[in-house]
């Protein structure tokens, strides 16, 4: 990993931080402190703060997804990028992939706009993304 290098951060990353129960809590707390040491450049998508808010909301609780929310607007913590309408036509055509078996609609739009946005690092825990061409924080 470069310095400096931009990162999109996927739901299940995000998740796995908010929740301390979660298997992989710890892993992702290790990659988080390499993010933030080499000083990545934080990226996430609005499909993604949507999936995980909705994740958080009914696995954990109101209150832990509210504070996910809040921690999201941290100045500096994450850019927030849209899903514009040419990212969700691209994302139909992962679809046609036999190797992305079992393939979320958020992820397809993930490999959409982090394509646009030159993004090639992904912080997630979905093979889908290795396969797609992206290398994982790891």
């Amino acid at each position: 990993m470069r310095r400096g290098e931009a990162a999109f951060v996927d739901s299940g990353a995000w998740i796995a931080l908010a929740l301390t129960r979660d298997p992989l809590h710890r892993q992702a707390r290790e990659q988080w402190d390499v993010l933030h040491g080499a000083n990545a450049k934080l990226h996430t998508s609005v499909p993604v703060v949507i999936e995980t808010f909705t994740f958080l909301a009914r696995n954990a609780n109101l209150d832990v997804a509210l504070a996910w929310k809040e921690s999201m607007y941290t100045p500096g913590m994450v850019r927030i990028l849209p899903c514009e309408l040419p990212d969700l036509d691209q994302s139909w055509d992962y679809f046609r992939r036999a190797d992305l078996y079992k393939l979320s609609a958020v992820d397809a739009t993930s490999f959409a706009i982090m394509k646009r946005a030159r993004i090639r690092l992904a912080f997630a825990f979905d093979h889908h993304f290795a396969v797609a061409g992206f290398r994982l924080v790891a």
